[in-house]
């Protein structure tokens, strides 16, 4: 799976690598899921959009915060097949992490998978707008009801939010000894992105295999990254595996 990811690289390096607008940004040494984070929609790819990370589809009556999607399932999946169809995205970082052996919260060494230059790339992504259950919305046995004022005004209605997930494939030869599951990872010098961008259905599930580990890198990091408050430069420093 994918869990967490880094997105540090400087502001104006990544507009030129992904000739996108990232607007006001801080780096980032620990993207989590719940937060709001910068993708590239395929409704607007010269500019980065804020989403929050764990899809909820459309029709749900609740948050389902769900940050992957399989590869082998998302075109068939209720939760993921509209948006695979309709609404993909672009992820951009430049590492995610992976944790090895016991239970996270005791004994799992935390990994950060990266290229071998930090150079930042692109996660393969979909995405929903969702809209929270308003009173007119809710069901009873005798119908729709709501506790609204006179004209059916009920108030400050709760506002829509647009989640995201990462899409995940097959481990590479180098993340199969972290974990079974990878982002996956477009090449854009195949094109892949923008393919992944406008291309139709088959042909963005072409590219949902496991990007070649051939110039990816992996090394252990400090356990302080466990806990999604902690954001800090020293996150990404190798240290001693045990």
């Amino acid at each position: 799976m994918c869990g967490r990811y880094t997105l540090f690289t400087p502001t104006a390096d990544l507009e030129a690598r992904f000739d996108a607008d990232f607007g006001d940004r801080e780096p980032s040494y620990n993207c989590a899921p719940g937060q709001s984070l910068p993708v590239i929609a395929d409704r607007d790819p010269g500019k980065t959009t804020r989403m929050e990370w764990g899809l909820t589809p459309s029709w749900a009556d609740e948050s389902f915060d769900l940050i992957n999607a399989r590869a082998e399932t998302v075109r068939e999946k209720r939760s993921f097949a509209d948006a695979f169809e309709r609404r993909r995205c672009l992820v951009p970082a430049d590492g995610f992490y992976e944790w090895v052996g016991g239970d996270r919260g005791g004994g799992k060494t935390p990994y950060r998978v990266a290229f071998d230059d930090d150079r930042p790339f692109a996660m393969a992504g979909i995405y929903e707008r969702w809209e929270p259950p308003t009173p007119e919305t809710t069901q009873t046995g005798l119908g729709a009801f709501g506790g609204g004022a006179e004209g059916g005004e009920t108030g400050d209605e709760p506002d829509a939010v647009e989640t995201f997930s990462i899409v995940t494939t097959e481990p590479n030869d180098l993340v199969a000894d972290l974990h079974h599951r990878m982002a996956v990872i477009l090449d854009p010098d195949a094109g892949e992105e923008e393919t992944w961008l406008h291309g139709g259905p088959d042909e963005a599930a072409a590219l949902l295999d496991p990007y070649p580990s051939d110039d990816l890198t992996a090394h252990p990091v400090s356990t302080r990254v466990n806990s999604p408050s902690v954001d800090a430069p020293d996150l990404i420093e190798p240290v001693a595996s045990d």
